[in-house]
């Protein structure tokens, strides 16, 4: 990786993490700006009373509720509880809503917690291990917020009104329009929620209290500039990305949801020049007419924009004056970048993977954006389930809905490949959704499912459902067949690669150890390890339910000698990308020969509780015979 491309990686992830403590409690945000908007003294209905709600849920509510979530995304319920007690503390030092001092208290909180009880772990006596778990994540928390209010809080107390300060110079200097050059590049980076409610939300505050708007609520939430985009791509695209802009024009503008228009930026580049210029005008118009709001339009809609508008008919002409300059010249600028562009249609999926993979997860506006085939629920003979490979998480992935598409009665062959050799008679493919693109280049012809979750998407039943809808002849639900025990074939999974108790710093530690057993196994050559190690890194093996299924790449298979799982339970878990990992399957496939024993691990796996039941067992053959247990039962 270049180092350009490293820092570009770096600075998403940082933007991405941020964003993460915010979004979860965009309707904390919301009820907030509705109050402000509603009952203060510029108010649509001013109440003294009502109005009392305003300064303690903007002073207390959303910061604590942004060092819980930033605490719990560093680890769980116990890092957001001490990370909302030192938030507390910071809170309690300042005189400012501490929106950045949160930011920072919160995850701080998660991480000492979480590094104490690693360093404590294993040496706490058995019976005292609530105490311990309650004092410590106490005293921790005390200790923190005693620092936050006195060093923490004054420093971010400091810094916010350094910026508040260069923000007041840059409006009586005419520069603010000039912010658009940062903020943007910044949303396509998904930077904007770290920008607008890290940094201009805790300004705009303090302006709403003194002045009774503030025009800083409106330099990322205008939906003008990525609105002119869309509508150029309306007259003027090609393809599918003009299809589908109609639609994402009225989610972007309406629903308030910007990402939508990220991948038509990113299929043509010189757009960012367009909505850049389209932006620096609307904040010129902005200023110029003393526009603004009296709270974040969250999300960032023209609905909510109006709402959060203060009742000025003076107000309310700069603010839609804003939105409607930005978006004309956005236009006037995107229009003849459409037109002069010579070049074929534009990849949309292509685009739009590549803003999710910005982003660090499937967008949930992303469906809009593809060009898949009509499903006809009653002539799908042939369903496919495709991974990289073809060896691990579609072979997972296809016995779970084998077997739902079985309980249905409907007599449907459902089978897995590898992405790269999809069936050309597949009439659905299921995907995870970082492949769903290449899987709709190999498979044009076919309707796609995108799941994140394999063992527990809701895109298996309404895909069930939909093919249950059809007059499609069905029959009573279809058995499994049953077996006395499903691991019979021990030249597979022996029980000497079950190994118990293991702990791992990183992912790559566990991916590593699962590899060098299937090396010592007997089941692939040394280099297959490397092989997993890069399919983790293309695209995550988590499959969900607190397990892992590490596996090669199509590109390795030739290094397998036999087919061969081994399983690794680490009961303090390990992290996936955020995703804690309790068992562990490593899987090495040839010929198919591991997909009977790996289609009963997924039904098994399928119920967390039963994935529970497997980090307690104390040994290898009580593991397997809660995996037998299981299959029993369901069958």
């Amino acid at each position: 990786m270049s180092e350009g491309k490293g820092i570009k990686v770096k600075i998403q992830k940082f933007g991405n993490f941020l964003s993460s403590m915010i979004l979860p409690n965009m309707a904390a945000f919301i009820a907030w700006g509705l109050a402000t908007a509603l009952f203060i003294p510029t108010g649509w209905w001013p109440n003294e009373e009502l109005a009392k709600l305003v300064g303690p849920m903007v002073t207390y509510l959303l910061p604590i509720l942004i060092g819980y979530t930033g605490g719990k995304v560093v680890y769980d319920h116990r890092g957001g509880v001490v990370g909302a007690i030192a938030t507390a503390g910071v809170i309690i030092g300042s005189d400012i809503p501490m929106f950045l001092g949160a930011m920072i208290m919160g995850p701080l909180g998660g991480y000492l917690i979480k590094k104490f009880d690693k360093s404590i772990e294993g040496k706490v006596k058995a019976g005292f291990e609530m105490l311990v778990d309650n004092f410590s994540a106490g005293i921790l928390g005390g200790l923190l917020a005693v620092i936050a209010f006195l060093g923490i809080g004054p420093v971010v107390n400091t810094v916010s009104n350094a910026l508040a300060s260069g923000v007041g110079w840059l409006i009586s200097a005419g520069l603010l329009p000039l912010a658009s050059l940062f903020i943007e590049p910044g949303k396509v980076l998904f930077l904007n929620n770290a920008i607008n409610h890290g940094v201009l939300t805790p300004i705009g505050v303090e302006q709403v209290r003194q002045t009774g708007q503030s025009v800083l609520f409106l330099l990322e939430a205008n939906p003008g500039p990525g609105m002119g985009v869309l509508l150029a791509y309306c007259f003027f695209g090609k393809g599918n990305a003009k299809k589908t802009a109609p639609g994402a024009a009225i989610i972007h503008f309406f629903g308030g949801i910007h990402e939508i228009y990220f991948p038509y930026i990113l299929m043509k580049p010189l757009l960012f020049f367009a909505t850049i210029l389209g932006g620096i005008s609307g904040v010129f118009t902005l200023t110029m007419l003393h526009g603004g709001l009296v709270g974040p339009a969250s999300p960032g809609s023209f609905i909510a924009m109006l709402i959060a508008t203060p009742h000025s008919l003076g107000t309310f002409t700069a603010n839609i004056l804003d939105v409607a300059v930005s978006m004309t010249i956005s236009f006037l600028i995107a229009t003849p970048i459409l037109k002069r562009d010579k070049s074929a249609n534009g990849d949309l999926d292509e685009a739009t993977r590549k803003m999710e993979s910005m982003k660090g997860k499937k967008s949930n506006v992303s469906g809009m954006l593809g060009d898949d085939q009509p499903l006809n629920p009653e002539k799908v003979e042939k369903i496919v389930f495709a991974c990289d490979a073809g060896m691990g998480s579609s072979a997972m992935g296809a016995s779970l809905l084998r077997k739902k598409v079985r309980a249905a009665g409907l007599n449907i062959t459902v089978t897995n490949s590898a992405v790269s050799s999809i069936p050309k008679d597949a009439q659905i493919v299921v995907t995870q959704s970082e492949l769903t693109p290449r899987a709709k280049g190999n498979a044009p012809q076919a309707y796609h499912v995108s799941v994140d979750n394999f063992l527990e998407s809701p895109a298996y039943d309404r895909l069930i459902e939909k093919l249950k809808d059809s007059s499609k002849e069905q029959t009573a639900p279809l058995k499994e067949e049953e077996e006395d025990n499903v691991f019979a074939d021990e030249r597979i999974l022996k029980k000497e690669n079950i190994f118990l108790n293991k702990s791992f710093s990183t992912k790559e530690d566990a991916i590593r150890f699962a590899g060098q057993a299937l090396v010592d196994g007997g089941y692939v050559h040394p280099s297959y390890v490397d092989g997993m190690i890069e399919r983790d890194k293309d695209m995550s093996t988590y499959m969900g339910n607190e397990i892992a299924i590490p596996h090669g790449t199509e590109g390795t298979k030739k290094e397998v000698i036999q087919s061969g799982i081994v399983i690794v339970q680490v009961p303090d878990g390990v992290s996936f990308d955020g995703n804690i990992v309790r068992m562990i399957f490593g899987i090495a496939g040839k010929n198919n020969g591991h997909l009977a024993i790996l289609s009963k691990i997924a039904v098994a796996c399928a119920d967390i509780e039963n994935v529970r039941k497997m980090v307690k067992a104390g040994s290898a053959d009580a593991l397997l015979s809660i995996i037998n247990d299981t299959i029993k039962e369901s069958s």
